[in-house]
């Protein structure tokens, strides 16, 4: 096997890269059924969490593929952030509209993940910060905060016996958001950290 084959890039069209794709197409498509009648639609804010819970388990799948298979592409290094932060960006931006978040704190996440991801694709060709526990760890409490926050866990038109309930989860995943921002924003200042010292390093 010559050196060329055994080098050869794997082509941007292939699994993780369409499952990537998939969640780009599927924001406008999220943001519509949440906002359908004001977000005070029950049935479509079903739709809307379905689609969500899609994103959020081919963000997963898409990744593990990638890495698995050799099939990391510079197509999937740009996409795959860049539909992350578009379908969590998309669900802050709509729950903010609707009421079911304070504006600053959607100001504030897409301020840290937009400048973070945009000094991934950019400034940081030769430094490299990898993904850590912490970013994972906001990850995960990201989608458990949006999920339930875009289902209508307090309408008032569900069954009685599930309003209890409802509030339950409600203010559970009021709890997770909280945790989902400090986490937020300590991942991002120790990612900056992290920059500024391997910066620092090649000066030297």
């Amino acid at each position: 096997m010559s050196d060329s084959t055994a080098t050869t890039k794997p082509s941007n069209f292939n699994l993780p890269n369409a499952l990537t794709t998939l969640r780009i197409v599927m924001v406008p498509f999220f943001g519509a059924a949440l906002l359908v009648d004001g977000g005070d639609s029950a049935g479509w804010r079903l739709v809307a969490w379905a689609i969500f819970g899609v994103a959020m388990i081919t963000d997963k799948i898409d990744g593990d593929i990638a890495r698995s298979r050799g099939l990391i592409t510079d197509f999937g290094k740009i996409a795959d952030p860049i539909a992350d932060k578009a379908i969590t960006g998309m669900a802050f931006i709509g729950l903010a509209l609707v009421g079911d978040i304070w504006w600053w704190v959607t100001i504030v996440v897409l301020i840290r993940e937009w400048s973070v991801t945009l000094l991934r694709l950019s400034v940081l060709r030769k430094i490299v910060i990898p993904a850590d526990q912490l970013g994972k760890l906001k990850t995960t409490f990201q989608a458990l905060a949006l999920g339930g926050l875009v289902l209508p866990l307090r309408d008032r038109d569900l069954p009685d016996w599930l309003h209890q309930p409802g509030d339950i989860a409600f203010y559970g995943v009021q709890v997770c958001l909280a945790i989902a921002v400090a986490l937020t924003l300590w991942s991002g200042a120790d990612f900056f950290r992290k920059v500024w010292q391997q910066r620092g390093d090649l000066r030297r």
